[in-house]
């Protein structure tokens, strides 16, 4: 198989504002930028956010079994660190977008999740397996 570095860029109206949020609140080191752009290093990945005058934004879509809206990404992270970045989120006061809670309960798949929006409204997941190997385990 083929391995990489996940890349991912979007658009912000405030740089000043994704800067505190990437960086301060989720502790993501800054890497290269410029007046109207930022990389991050987002557990390993990388996102480009860019500054634009004006975002339009599409109606959200939503699974109607798991109310996860379709258009979000995140991070598998390992569960002692997701417990960490859920209790800092709780203790600064982010609000959570869907609470932390255990999806697909005693089935394939079983994992801790929460969900947190960023300041343009981008919805992140953040999960965790209790074993990392059942990412991608099918039954």
């Amino acid at each position: 198989m083929l391995t990489g570095t996940f890349h991912l860029a979007f658009a912000t109206t405030d740089l000043k504002r994704i800067k505190a949020f990437y960086g301060s609140l989720l502790g993501c080191p800054e890497g290269r930028s410029a007046e109207n752009w930022v990389d991050y290093d987002f557990f390993g990945h990388q996102l480009t956010i860019q500054q634009v005058p004006k975002l339009i934004r599409t109606a959200r879509i939503y699974n109607p079994q798991s109310h996860v809206p379709s258009d979000h990404w995140g991070i598998v992270l390992d569960l002692a660190d997701w417990r960490k970045l859920r209790d800092k989120c709780k203790k600064v006061g982010v609000t959570f977008f869907i609470e932390p809670h255990v999806v697909m309960k005693g089935e394939v798949g079983e994992q801790h999740s929460f969900f947190i929006e960023d300041p343009d409204g981008h919805a992140i997941e953040f999960k965790a397996f209790e074993d990392p190997k059942s990412l991608f385990r099918k039954a």
